[in-house]
């Protein structure tokens, strides 16, 4: 069984991710916080996979809590429930070593899916995530890192590029394979090495390098 710990100020948010994690048959909610600072003390003493943070708690928020939870409780995997207001935040939560974000509107499915990825040590960023961070970073000052994106993705081959900017468009490889005419399995391989090629740790910061270099996704 997978155990979680959900964290968020409201009740009725809380029951209602119980109840679909408790759908899935190989998930169990062993503890619930109302706050970070809850949350980051009943990981000290619960045995917890998988950490559900909101972003905007009382008295310590998610993001304080990732940070804590890094040291607190290392072996925890740590999603992010938001609706990505700020940038900052975002950045934050990358830096700290998030396993993924989620938005507030998730379908359950993705959620259980997120939750089991994220147990297994893979990062989770669902595609309407992904396009919602790439959005968010994305400003003026995107031109000056561009010429950095481009010689990054120099070393590419064409096939890795057309990948990569399924990624920043924000596709699924299931997605991605459709408009390529490839495997699901197929793109998942040339993921992984586009990812090692460029030295980035998630589908995120792969997607924001595609959109520094002004890459543009190939027609369906």
């Amino acid at each position: 069984m997978i155990r979680v710990l959900i964290a968020d100020d409201e009740p009725l948010i809380r029951a209602g991710i119980r109840m679909i994690l408790a759908s899935a048959g190989d998930i169990e909610v062993v503890a619930e916080a109302r706050d970070g600072r809850e949350a980051v003390d009943t990981a000290r003493g619960t045995a917890v996979d998988v950490a559900l943070l909101d972003i905007q708690m009382p008295t310590m928020d998610g993001l304080t809590a990732l940070a804590e939870l890094g040291r607190a409780a290392p072996g925890v995997r740590v999603l992010i429930l938001t609706t990505f207001g700020e940038r900052d935040n975002v950045l934050r939560a990358l830096g700290h070593g998030s396993a993924g974000f989620l938005l507030k509107d998730t379908a359950p499915q993705e959620l259980i899916h997120a939750v089991r990825a994220a147990a297994a040590g893979n990062a989770y960023l669902s595609p309407a995530a992904t396009r919602h961070v790439v959005d968010t970073l994305a400003s003026p000052a995107a031109t000056v890192r561009g010429e950095e994106a481009r010689r990054r993705l120099a070393g590419l081959t064409a096939r890795e590029h057309e990948v990569l900017a399924l990624l920043g468009e924000g596709l699924s490889n299931a997605d991605a394979g459709a408009r390529l005419h490839m495997s699901e399995a197929t793109v998942k391989t040339y993921v992984s090495r586009v990812l090692t090629k460029l030295d980035c740790d998630n589908r995120v910061q792969a997607a924001l390098l595609a959109r520094d270099a002004g890459l543009e996704p190939c027609a369906e």
